[in-house]
């Protein structure tokens, strides 16, 4: 959370810097530091990140219960693999009713995931009609903003990003090692089964 902190600050700081050089561009006034953290400009990149985080996540849980890749770290074992253990923790949880208390966790991601798209949604609209107006132009209603590419190309080159880096650690955990990290396999562990070819 400190590193988490400590980045949300360098990146208000750096994109307070940089909205005003835009707003120079545009013969517009320069924000305050108070100024900015309101407006569009902060919270639609702030949001932009968290949604892609959050999908990520969400798109994560989902899938590694339905999906499997033999070798990863990152994946349920294949039912031949599985410990006594692990097959009487999946009885006690397929004998836990109701959805909710099933989804929990995938239901809040999601949720976190729509609220940050709609954050997002809001102020990218917000900081495109400034710039409009500043070049004289009308401001765009939701319904003729979303019929631009700026909103798709933010939320679009965030999520691709985040789905490479959760292919990335599912492949090259299959080979590589980490000691101490809960995300590895153990040193001794082979990369894939004999069996597996």
């Amino acid at each position: 959370m400190s590193l988490f902190v400590l980045l949300w600050i360098g990146q208000a700081l750096s994109g307070w810097a940089v909205h005003n050089q835009d707003m120079e561009e545009l013969k517009q006034r320069a924000l305050t530091f108070g100024q900015y953290l309101l407006p569009a400009h902060f919270w639609s990149a702030t949001t932009e990140n968290w949604e892609g985080e959050f999908l990520l996540m969400a798109a994560f849980m989902v899938m590694t219960v339905y999906l499997k890749q033999r070798g990863t770290a990152e994946s349920n074992p294949y039912p031949e693999e599985e410990t006594e253990e692990q097959r009487q923790r999946a009885r006690r949880d397929i004998a836990v009713r109701g959805f909710w208390k099933r989804k929990t966790l995938t239901i809040v991601l999601l949720g976190l995931f729509l609220t940050s798209l709609l954050v997002h949604l809001n102020n990218s609209m917000r900081g495109f009609n400034h710039e409009r107006l500043a070049r004289g132009q009308d401001p765009l209603l939701l319904g003729e903003f979303l019929r631009e590419p700026q909103f798709y190309f933010e939320s679009a080159q965030n999520w691709q990003s985040e789905f490479l880096a959760v292919a990335a650690i599912m492949v090259l955990t299959i080979f590589l090692r980490q000691v101490g990290s809960s995300q590895s396999k153990a040193l001794e562990d082979p990369d894939v089964k004999p069996s597996d070819g």
